[in-house]
Parts: C-alpha cells; structure tokens; sequence
C-alpha cells in the first residue's frame, strides 16, 4: 500500500485539498484505485462501507478537471437521492477546501425538488453533475443538457441500482456517452446481472477488489436465541442493558420494519424509522431527524441502510439476521467506523445457523447471551447439538475419522494418534479456506 497521496501524480491545489480532508495515507481500494483513474482506464471497484471509496473516485476526477472548458466533464450517479445528496456535499467540500468556488461548477440533479427551476440553472453547464440516474435522464432527454462532452462516469453502489431498477436509466445514459467514456463503477457484491452490463460497455476495465474485512477488532458478536419469544420484548430487553448512542435495528423487509417500529414505540423507545416504502417527504423528514440525532434508535432494512450514511452508531441490533453473509457484513459495518469500538447483537433461530457457521468458518467469532431484567447473562449455544457445526467441532470429528487405527497398541499410541489428527485437521481447515 502506498505509504503517501503524494506518491500518486496530485496537482498541488489537490495535494493541498488531501491535506485539509486530513487524510493521511491512502486506504486499500484508494491505493488500488487512483493510479488506474489517473491513466483514463475504466475500473470496477468492488468494496465495503467506509473502505475510503469516494475518494477513490473524487480526488482523481478532480484532479483531471479543466477549468477552463465550461462542459459537463464528469458524470456521478447514485441509487438513491440520499446517496446522490451525499456525493455532492462530498463535491462541494472539495471545491471548498481548494478555494475554487467560482472556477469549478457542480449540480446535483435528484427527483422530489422542481424541474423546470433545475433546467433553468443548467444554461452554463457545470463541470461535474451529480444526480439519481432517472433525473439526470429526464434533463437531458428535455435537451436542456449534453453529457456528450463527460470524459468519465461513475455508478456508484451499482448492485443497489439494479436492486431497484435504475441499471435501464444508467444504460439510457450511457447509450448518449462517448462511446471511449472512462467508466468507474463501484459495488458491494457483484451479482450475475451486472457481468452482463460490464460486457457490453467495458473492454478489458480494472477489476480491483478488497476482500470484505469481515469486521474491525473494536467489534464484538453478540448472538441471543429468540426461542419463540416476541422480537420487541427482546429488544426492549437489550435497550435497557446498553442504553446505545444511537443503534440501528435491522429488519428483513418492510412489514417487519413497520410492525417492529410501532411495537418499540409502544414500549416507550425513541425510535425512528426508514425504508423504501416512505414517500420522498416522509423520508426526507426521517433523514433530517437522524442527521440532527433525534432518535436512540433506527429501524432500517437493508435497501435503506445501504443509500444512507448514518454516523456516531454505536451498536447494531439485527432483529432478523440476513439470509447471505455479505448483508450480514454491510449492517455490522455502520458501527465500529474509525478505529471506534461498536458491538453487533443479533438475534436468531434455528434456521440461522447455517449462516452462523457460514461467518463464523470465515473467522467471525460469536458470543453467546440472553438477557433478562435488562441484564446480560452468559449463554450456551442454543440447539447447541445442532450448532457442533462450529468449525473447530466440525473438523476435529472429520480429522478423528480419517486418523489409522494401529493394529497393535503400543506405549504413546494415543500421542501418536492424536498429533495425526492434529495435522489432518489442519490440512482441511487450509482446504477450506481455498476453496
């Protein structure tokens, strides 16, 4: 990894900008991602929360930015208004801290505000456009703007925008790019669906990937057996043992979203809410309320975690835990952000446990609780007959199996026996992990 930004070819007006962000050496997908941005090459970044993605893409960009030409030259997009919003604050600071102002011209072009208003702003095109991918298109289908002149354009949390649709509006976009346009897109999983859409605009990009740190040393895993007790009751539990800054709880769709909300606020819980189901208002307000942090809890589902950035969390609560591992990462990685301690408690029922295994032969380790009268108490794992999955059991058992019996029993036989297991057991756990 790079050891200094300005190893990296920065302008001074950017090198100084680095300085100002206070960030002081590149993380992972920064180190990986600008040298190829710099060269004009297309890349797909694959990445999780807060690995230091935006800036991956924005300083470079800003980097090759010319003043002096008044055309769109790059083109961001995001799934959701939240996240679109997000980018372009991220924008706006940058220009800031480079005293460009008046030099360097940004727009955000998001649904909910006032077309004919956003299309009267654009006569002098502005350099950068950031903007939900439907907006974007419906300006330049009203020809009240070009993205012809965009020399790069940026998809940003693509697997989201083809979860909800968007990946048609993108390629409506793209179909009015130059066809050499240096794309960069950046995804948290990449599913079978967008290979198909990386084949027909990009030839030979950049796969740059960083393996999903499965979480932070600061966190800790807790896992509490529901054992056909009611969600809320539990979580009420929890909410008296930790009295959070500010937990997210996370649910599996909007119905348990709404149905655990309401039961939490009859508990007397300061808890807010917010899910794709909102109307744009309602979540505009909710979003407002978290930022100024009204609440002590949020119930979110996973879309809606993913288009929000929600700081200062200090615990994640899963109501229901995720059916894939990758979610499981995404929610426990909006705590323990920054070097920060955070905790994970989730609740589960028997047909969890194959995800439990799952994460925990990927090193994940859990600690089994319950909670009664507001207090933690120390748990065995429950179903633990089921739960000898665990990959230490699993492997001793296969490795006792393949051990050779010696036909006569001799002094230190069982040494003999057991030091064989030892390095049989270790010879799966390597093959495991390869595969």
């Amino acid at each position: 990894m790079n050891k200094s930004f300005k190893e990296f070819s920065f302008k001074p007006v950017m090198i100084d900008v680095i300085e100002k962000l206070g960030f002081k050496q590149p993380t992972e997908i920064q180190s990986k991602v600008i040298p190829h941005v710099h060269k004009g090459k297309s890349v797909i970044g694959q990445s999780h929360t807060g690995s230091g993605k935006t800036h991956s893409f924005l300083l470079p960009i800003f980097n090759q930015l010319n003043e002096d030409i008044n055309e769109v030259q790059c083109v961001i997009t995001a799934p959701t208004r939240e996240l679109a919003t997000q980018l372009y604050d991220e924008v706006k600071k940058i220009i800031k801290l480079a005293g460009k102002e008046n030099e360097w011209k940004a727009k955000l072009l998001v649904g909910g505000t006032d077309k004919q208003k956003m299309m009267d702003k654009l006569k002098e095109p502005p350099h950068i456009i950031v903007g939900t991918p439907g907006r974007i298109l419906d300006i330049v289908k009203e020809e009240a703007l070009s993205i012809y002149s965009a020399n790069s354009f940026v998809i940003d949390e693509a697997d989201l925008m083809l979860d909800l649709g968007f990946i048609n509006d993108v390629d409506q976009l793209l179909v009015r790019s130059k066809r050499d346009i240096q794309l960069m897109v950046f995804s948290a999983t990449i599913p079978q669906r967008l290979e198909h859409f990386f084949k027909k605009y990009l030839e030979n990009p950049i796969h740059v990937k960083i393996a999903s740190e499965l979480s932070p040393e600061t966190m800790e895993h807790r896992l509490i057996a529901v054992k056909h007790r009611d969600e809320v009751e539990i979580i009420q539990q929890i909410s008296q043992a930790i009295n959070p800054y500010l937990a997210i709880i996370f649910t599996n769709g909007k119905e348990n979203a709404d149905k655990l909300h309401e039961g939490l606020l009859d508990k007397g819980l300061n808890v807010g809410i917010i899910h794709g189901g909102l109307a744009p208002r309602e979540r505009k307000r909710i979003l407002k309320e978290i930022q100024s942090l009204k609440y002590q809890y949020i119930v979110a589902t996973d879309l809606a975690s993913r288009g929000i950035d929600i700081k200062g969390v200090s615990h994640v609560i899963n109501a229901q835990l995720p059916k894939e591992e990758e979610f499981y990462i995404h929610r426990v990685g909006r705590t323990a952000r920054a070097g920060m301690e955070g905790t994970a408690i989730s609740l589960y029922q028997d047909d969890d446990l194959k995800l439990i295994e799952k994460l925990e032969q990927k090193g994940l380790e859990f600690v089994f609780y319950d909670v009664k009268n507001g207090e933690w108490k120390d748990a065995k794992a429950w179903n633990e007959r089921n739960l000898r999955t665990k990959t230490t059991t699993t492997f001793e058992k296969e490795a006792w199996k393949q051990v050779r019996k010696p036909k006569k029993v001799k002094p230190g036989y069982k040494k003999k026996m057991k030091r064989q297991q030892e390095s049989i057991k270790r010879r799966l756990v390597k093959k495991t992990k390869k595969k």
